[in-house]
């Protein structure tokens, strides 16, 4: 910053790209992915109509800190003053009725079964793993796995239709 303050065309650039770079880290830990170049690009905008208040004879680090905490701050300000985007009338929402009668009886089917089959059910047909996937998350191996599956689909099937109103 001293050499970009006399007059060093190369030095200014390069603590620029610099700055930049650490704003992007900065901002990304503190602010919504949009708002972060605005973010940058304010405190860039700052630091270069403040820099003759830079004095020399003290570290760069906490003047820029001190200039980025306040950008943040009006940052923040500037989002809480946004109006929230309401929803129109005419939103269609889907039905999930389906979904959620759907999962809660497969809680229910699950909770019936032993632990070893209900997790590797879970596992294998709900969630997609690979029978392999699922021996070395659960710590069976391939084959118990499989039986599991086997024996609690066996249980499921036994369980549903002896339910009078399945349909």
């Amino acid at each position: 910053m001293a050499a970009a303050q006399d007059g060093h065309g190369g030095a200014y650039r390069r603590l620029l790209a610099e700055t930049s770079e650490w704003l992007t880290r900065y901002f990304t830990r503190r602010l919504p992915a949009s708002e972060v170049d605005d973010a940058v690009q304010e405190t860039l905008m700052a630091v270069h109509r403040r820099r003759h208040t830079y004095d020399p004879r003290y570290p760069f680090a906490p003047w820029l800190a001190a200039i980025a905490k306040n950008k943040w701050v009006d940052q923040l300000r500037s989002l809480a003053r946004r109006p929230e985007d309401e929803l129109p009338e005419d939103v269609t929402v889907g039905d999930h009725e389906a979904t959620v009668v759907s999962s809660s009886v497969l809680t229910t089917l699950l909770g019936a079964l032993r632990p070893a089959q209900a997790q590797a059910i879970l596992l294998v047909k709900v969630q997609g793993y690979s029978v392999e996937e699922a021996s070395s998350r659960i710590g069976l191996s391939p084959s118990a796995v499989k039986m599991n599956i086997h024996r609690g689909l066996a249980r499921l099937t036994t369980l549903i239709e002896k339910t009078p109103d399945v349909e």
